[in-house]
């Protein structure tokens, strides 16, 4: 293939998922709305500049709005894989069109004060904890499963080509016309996402089985999260970066008032150069990835972050530091891609918001942390001293990939398999158990080694879905028999571990025959624990039979 046509071909790659016309308008309202926040952003950290000589107040601008997403995003993720994505969708964004409503109102007014802006910004961070899950849980349901790193890419793509000039157009009319005009644009903005929303609609993968309970939902999926590998290395590598990297765009504000002597349009130029650089590798992302890995990239934006905090640390030139920043809008998108997409191609589609939202929260909650921190290093030492301490903090986050290595994406089936509710000769009831799972297998001496192997895997994906107390038995009369045993606390826990078997997961079972002897299957027996004490009412011992109506 020639240098042209692979170049049209990663291009064509990129903006495959566009085709879709659903994910268009979405993407484009997403866009829109996205100019509308980042204008209201400028124009609030800038009149919290002006009213406020703390430099801690000004960097909690940023922490005020990733603070809520850090405490209600594990819930809004729980609600979006329990409920209509496109509703959690819409829910969010009437939060954030109500934030800038009252905002733009009291400032109209002028009855506002720091606390207030920040108790708004707080507010408008409520609404975003809810719709970043839900829409990239979304993008799974709107589009084929191969497209879903392109279109993370370009909801990243996206959002940086209107940093680069968001910013910019928010110091211009900040300038110009004031906060209370940036107010009602980006009020204006988030009405039309929500007339996106509502004119477009999409169906999530829903399934056979009644919905679960809040605290259940998030019990399993912080369960999955933990318990998987892959997603815990990105969560625990984006918290970093968020911590050690905020000091960018935290300190920014203070960078154009007090080290280059700027306003309103010196900082919009500074945060359109940020964004020109993660514009630049959104769109080289697809080159990028099939020349290094993920854990290559994000190490090397790690000290590209820290080189921008070193330049801006030293340079009193606006020229220079808006260069700088292009080297850390870029490693930005880099970043927060790459991490993105290796947690939603790790997460099965029943999950993937929950994990999303942990992932969401945990780094929300090192950006948070990390907003307080430089901006209180800032004020007590100097600002010099903050981007310094930041830019080397960077550099240990750097060396985390010896300890916590991205894995590479792997481009496999996470999709939920249907599953015969098994017939049994007792009538049951879904919230009867325990239930006791025992798999028998017939295992030759010569295939114990790699059947152990095997089990080890299978014992972390049986209780990444839901299983309790689990254990693998050897006969002590009859050595070629292996039970593998767990338990479930009610039957419906039972039929919910097995919808939630993917079709990669389900290769496991097929190697585990490939070990046995003969053609000889494992053998599954299915039992209900009885207490020895008192005895139970009929009604709590009974279970409707699998064909009952709570089964949907």
């Amino acid at each position: 293939m020639s240098r042209v046509s692979r170049a049209d071909a990663v291009s064509s790659a990129t903006f495959a998922p566009l085709e879709n016309h659903t994910f268009r308008v979405i993407w484009l309202g997403a866009q829109v709305s996205s100019l509308g926040w980042l204008i209201q952003t400028v124009a609030v950290s800038w009149l919290m500049a002006t009213i406020s000589t703390s430099e801690v107040m000004v960097a909690l601008v940023q922490t005020s709005t990733t603070l809520p997403v850090f405490i209600l995003s594990i819930f809004a993720g729980a609600i979006a894989d329990n409920f209509s994505r496109r509703n959690v969708m819409t829910l969010g964004w009437c939060v954030i069109a109500l934030s800038s409503i009252m905002l733009t109102a009291l400032v109209g007014l002028g009855f506002y004060n720091p606390w207030m802006i920040l108790a708004f910004s707080c507010l408008a961070g409520c609404g975003a904890a809810f719709t970043d899950p839900a829409w990239h849980a979304s993008v799974g349901d709107i589009l084929q499963k191969r497209e879903v790193p392109a279109a993370v890419t370009l909801i990243s793509v996206g959002y940086n080509a209107v940093r680069s000039i968001g910013p910019a157009l928010g110091g211009v009319v900040v300038a110009s016309f004031g906060p209370l005009t940036a107010f009602a644009l980006a009020t204006l903005t988030y009405l039309i996402m929500l007339w996106a929303i509502g004119r477009y609609k999409w169906n999530g993968r829903s399934s056979p089985l009644p919905r679960e309970s809040l605290t259940t939902a998030i019990h399993d999926g912080a369960r999955f999260t933990a318990l998987s590998a892959e997603i815990m290395a990105a969560i625990a590598r984006g918290a970093l970066f968020g911590l050690t990297s905020i000091s960018i765009l935290a300190l920014l504000p203070l960078i154009a008032r007090d080290q280059l002597g700027g306003g309103p349009i010196a900082y919009g130029i500074l945060m359109a150069g940020f964004g020109a650089g993660a514009l630049t590798a959104g769109i080289s992302n697809n080159v990028l990835r099939r020349s290094l890995s993920q854990e290559r990239l994000t190490t090397l934006a790690c000290i590209a972050s820290a080189a921008c905090c070193l330049a801006l640390a030293f340079t009193p030139s606006l020229v220079v530091a808006t260069v700088a920043l292009t080297l850390g809008g870029a490693a930005w998108v880099v970043t927060w891609t790459g991490l993105d997409v290796s947690v939603q191609l790790s997460s099965p589609r029943w999950v993937v918001g929950r994990t999303l939202s942990i992932h969401y929260a945990l780094c929300s909650g090192g950006v948070a942390a990390g907003s307080w921190l430089w901006g209180a290093v800032a004020e007590k030492y100097s600002l010099t001293l903050a981007l310094e301490s930041s830019a080397g903090a960077l550099l240990l986050v750097a060396a985390t990939g010896l300890l916590l290595p991205i894995r590479q994406w792997k481009e496999v089936d996470q999709d939920a398999l249907s599953f015969e509710i098994p017939e049994v000769a007792l009538e049951v009831k879904a919230r009867s158990g325990p239930i006791v799972v025992k798999i028998e297998y017939s295992i030759p001496e010569p295939n114990v080694e790699p059947f152990l192997d095997l089990m080890r895997q299978r014992r972390r994906l049986q209780r990444r879905v839901g299983a309790r107390h689990w254990n693998l038995q050897r006969d002590l009369r009859e050595p070629l028999i292996w039970t593998e045993t767990f338990r479930t606390p009610t039957w419906m826990d039972y039929l919910r571990l097995n919808h939630r078997l993917t079709a990669a997961d389900k290769e496991l079972d097929q190697r585990l025959v490939e070990l046995q002897v003969g053609e000889l299957l494992p053998c599954t027996r299915l039992s209900i624990e009885r207490p020895t004490g008192a005895p139970r009412r009929r009604h709590e011992s009974t279970l409707p039979s699998p064909s009952s109506s709570w089964v949907r």
